[in-house]
């Protein structure tokens, strides 16, 4: 191995002084909101000073934070929805885009990936003025129309990834032994590209279950939302409830994104 200079040392230590930063970055407010989920302070307070379950348990209570459950419940079925709805779209998008090397497909792909890049207050705003127009009432299906057009872009990624990498082959001999579109597409197409579908579906998931702006613009006091329903707590009382239920939603999240990295390479697919 050969040896490095003082030029190399000096930037290999600064390489690893900005990646420590960056996790540093990444990972420190996660811990200061699982450590102040733990507080014996009647308020947001960080350092705690002590360490209870009490919030946790509070949580939990069915009379005291009923509302919570209950915007967490539209969050998880709206969420759900959303999931199912953007991966079928990204899906469908996805084998159509890798197929064709047509200027309008490039055109197509950039739109389909355009909710990324705005911003999701202008997004927000823009979903409530179209439904508005199209005189669409406030209801879990409209939540769910606006969340899945933001997390389309997500699942199309990865499912996009699995479709590039097919093998036109295999699509012309299901052809030529005379397997129908649907056959084929159940059959061989599916099966392949099977694990980015799983994983797009995932943060398609994830995308919907923390969306705020969309949610923000869109929900009603019938349709209340996890986000939105944290946000005002924390505006009013600084309620550490707020704190606990974000340790539950990043240890599910961290949880899931183990099983979903393990079952279909969810981080190789993500950098793909």
């Amino acid at each position: 191995m050969p040896r490095l200079s003082g030029g190399d040392k000096l930037l290999a230590l600064v390489i690893a002084l900005l990646a420590l930063i960056a996790v540093l970055i990444l990972i420190g407010p996660v811990l200061i909101v699982l450590l102040t989920s733990f507080t014996t302070s009647q308020a947001l307070k960080f350092p705690p000073p002590g360490l209870t379950l009490r919030w946790y348990q509070a949580l939990f209570d069915p009379v005291r934070s009923a509302q919570i459950h209950t915007a967490a419940g539209n969050s998880l079925m709206v969420a759900a929805l959303t999931s199912i709805a953007a991966t079928a779209l990204a899906t469908g998008a996805a084998l159509a885009l890798a197929r064709s090397r047509a200027a309008w497909a490039r055109f197509a792909e950039g739109a389909f990936m355009a909710p990324l890049v705005l911003p999701g207050i202008a997004f927000g705003l823009a979903a409530l003025m179209f439904f508005s127009w199209l005189h669409t009432p406030p209801s879990l299906w409209l939540l769910v129309a606006g969340h899945t057009m933001i997390a389309a872009p997500f699942a199309l990624r990865t499912v996009g990834a699995s479709a590039a990498s097919l093998d036109p082959a295999l699509l012309e001999s299901s052809a030529v032994l005379g397997a129908s579109p649907w056959r084929t597409f159940r059959r061989v197409v599916l099966p392949l590209i099977l694990p980015g579908v799983a994983a797009g579906a995932f943060l398609a998931f994830v995308s919907s279950l923390d969306n705020v702006p969309v949610s923000l613009f869109l929900s009603s006091a019938q349709t209340d939302m996890l986000p939105i329903r944290l946000w005002g707590m924390m505006e009013t009382a600084l309620d550490v409830r707020v704190a606990a239920a974000s340790g539950v939603l990043v240890t599910a999240a961290f949880a899931l994104l183990l099983v979903m990295d393990r079952a279909v390479g969810l981080t190789r697919r993500m950098s793909g």
